[in-house]
C-alpha cells in the first residue's frame, strides 16, 4: 500500500504542477494556479499521515516505510526548487517573460550552485532521519526496527556521496575556455535578462 501511494504522490505532484503552471500562465488566473502549487505540500502530508497509520495498525515496519521517509525527505528539501525552475521556463515559454537564468558552469560560481543544490540534499537526508527516528521510538522494538535504521545510512551515505561531488567543484573548479570567465559568463547571462526585462518594460 505505502509504495502505490509513493507512486500516487509523485503523480499527483507532476500533475498539480503543470494544472497550476498552465492555469496560472494559458488561462490567465495567477492566483488560481498559485493555489493549485500551494497544495502540493499536502501530498506529503496524505503520505505522513498514512505512514503512521500503517504502523499504528500493527504493520511491522519495512522498507516502503523507509522509503516514504526518503521520498517526504526529498520533497521537502528539492520540491521548492523543482517548482520554481519549472515556474521559471513555463513563465517564458507560456507567459512571454524573459528566459530564467541558467546556473553556471564555471570557476567558484559553479561550485555555489552546487552547493545551494547540496543544501537540498542535506535538508532532505535531516527530515528522513527526523521522520525515521520518530518511526523508531514509536515502533519501540529494537527486534523490529532494523529496516528503518538501515534506511537512515541510506539517507547520510547519499548526503555524504553529493557532498563529496558538490566539494570537488571547489577544489577543482573548472575553469572556462579562452577568453570566457566565470564572472564574465555569469554576469553576461544576468545583463541579457535585464536588458530583455527592459525592452518589455
Amino acid at each position: 500500500m505505502i509504495v502505490a501511494l509513493i507512486a500516487a504522490c509523485e503523480i499527483g505532484f507532476w500533475v498539480l504542477l503543470a494544472a497550476g503552471l498552465a492555469t496560472r500562465y494559458l488561462l490567465r488566473m495567477p492566483r488560481t494556479g498559485l493555489a493549485l502549487l500551494l497544495c502540493e505540500p499536502l501530498l506529503e502530508v496524505v503520505l505522513l499521515v498514512a505512514t503512521a497509520l500503517d504502523l499504528k495498525n500493527g504493520a511491522d515496519p519495512n522498507w516502503t516505510h523507509g522509503l516514504a521517509a526518503l521520498y517526504i525527505g526529498y520533497t521537502v528539501g528539492h520540491g521548492h526548487r523543482t517548482v520554481k525552475w519549472l515556474d521559471g521556463h513555463a513563465a517564458h515559454r507560456l507567459g512571454g517573460a524573459p528566459p530564467p537564468p541558467k546556473p553556471p558552469r564555471y570557476g567558484m560560481a559553479r561550485a555555489r550552485h552546487e552547493g545551494k543544490v547540496w543544501l537540498g540534499t542535506l535538508t532532505g537526508a535531516v527530515v528522513a532521519t527526523v521522520l525515521l527516528q520518530l518511526a523508531i521510538w514509536y515502533v519501540d522494538d529494537p527486534g523490529r526496527v532494523t529496516s528503518l535504521e538501515s534506511w537512515r545510512w541510506v539517507a547520510w551515505r547519499t548526503a555524504g556521496i553529493h557532498g563529496l561531488i558538490a566539494l570537488s567543484y571547489a577544489i577543482w573548479p573548472r575553469r572556462a575556455p579562452a577568453g570566457e570567465t566565470a564572472e564574465t559568463e555569469e554576469a553576461g547571462e544576468t545583463g541579457v535578462t535585464v536588458e530583455k526585462e527592459r525592452a518589455r518594460g
